[in-house]
């Protein structure tokens, strides 16, 4: 196996070890995949506009607005329009949408505390600055 089939297994071994984590997580609740990750965004950066959201998000902001509908119907966030603008709408999470932000939030630091356990302090320095370099270089 060469170097690169071998960082791909793993990076697919990691990434399906994550999704299906995430996905236990969010089954106790009753929100989506693409919900959660919203209200993790509107979370983690405060109320913003749709188009801002899609860009968090890396989808559309047709997609964004599915799911913004759907956080609304269950209570979790809610649109308001600008003074400025009538047309630009700001989303902003709800208490409901507060409290699963909060408790989704502390999932999320808990699986960094298990992974950081198994590195010494070096190499969450470099694993850190890779994920960094490559998040910027890429996505």
């Amino acid at each position: 196996m060469t170097p690169i089939e071998e960082l791909t297994d793993e990076l697919l071994l990691f990434f399906n070890g994550f999704a299906s984590w995430e996905s236990s997580v969010i089954r106790s609740s009753d929100l989506s995949v693409s919900e959660a990750h919203a209200i993790e965004a509107l979370g983690q950066h405060g109320t913003m506009n749709m188009k801002s959201l899609a860009a968090k998000l890396g989808v559309t902001t047709g997609t964004t607005t599915v799911t913004v509908d759907r956080l609304e119907t269950k209570n979790y966030a809610r649109r308001s329009s600008t003074n400025e603008d009538r047309r630009v709408n700001l989303i902003s999470l709800t208490e409901k949408g507060i409290k699963a932000f909060e408790e989704h939030h502390r999932f999320h630091l808990s699986l960094t505390e298990q992974m950081r356990a198994c590195l010494q302090e070096e190499e969450i320095q470099q694993l850190l600055n890779i994920i960094k370099k490559v998040n910027r270089e890429i996505f």
